[in-house]
């Protein structure tokens, strides 16, 4: 499939997917990861999941995932923990230029896209969240994934943070 017709595809799984959180909003994120997965999966997405933010140790553990394991915790030095510190979406069109700073839990991940929201945690309690999503596909996501998805997550009743996503073309340097 090439980019024009994964981004075709994509749109229409986003149209499908607010449909269906619009009928009956998913509740739990386990419930939110499968609802996103059974609909963008097909469109070259490898990987899908939420990484909750622990205060008492400043690392973010895997909470809810699709379709394979991923690593946890993980540090605040990756692409993860730059959308969870600076509050701002993150997308890579290409993994690599990363190098050692990247946290490759799949070497066959070559784009990522991260948006941090806030939610709810099982306790209650306010609690920060990233949603990470990954392709094989190089230059898979989009400014148009960051609006569907944060759309998506609001129809889910998290709330995502600040708008406008930032392109990572290098790894920045602790800052936020």
């Amino acid at each position: 499939m090439n980019s024009t017709e994964r981004a075709s595809t994509r749109c229409d799984a986003y149209d499908r997917l607010l449909e269906r959180a619009g009928d009956a909003p998913p509740s739990g994120l386990c419930t939110v990861v499968d609802l996103a997965w059974e609909h963008l999966e097909p469109t070259g997405v490898s990987w899908l999941g939420f990484y909750r933010f622990r205060s008492d140790d400043g690392d973010l553990v895997l909470d809810a995932c699709r379709d394979r394991p991923a690593c946890s915790p993980i540090g605040l030095h990756g692409v993860c923990g730059q959308a969870h510190r600076s509050g701002r979406t993150r997308i890579v069109r290409d993994v690599a230029i990363l190098g050692n700073a990247y946290v490759a839990c799949d070497p066959r991940d070559r784009s990522e896209l991260v948006i941090p929201c806030h939610g709810r945690g099982v306790d209650g309690q306010p609690t920060d969240y990233v949603l990470d999503l990954d392709s094989t596909d190089l230059a898979s996501f989009s400014d148009e994934d960051d609006r569907r998805l944060r759309a998506y997550l609001e129809a889910c009743g998290l709330e995502p943070r600040r708008e406008g996503p930032v392109w990572m073309d290098a790894m920045e340097e602790n800052r936020a």
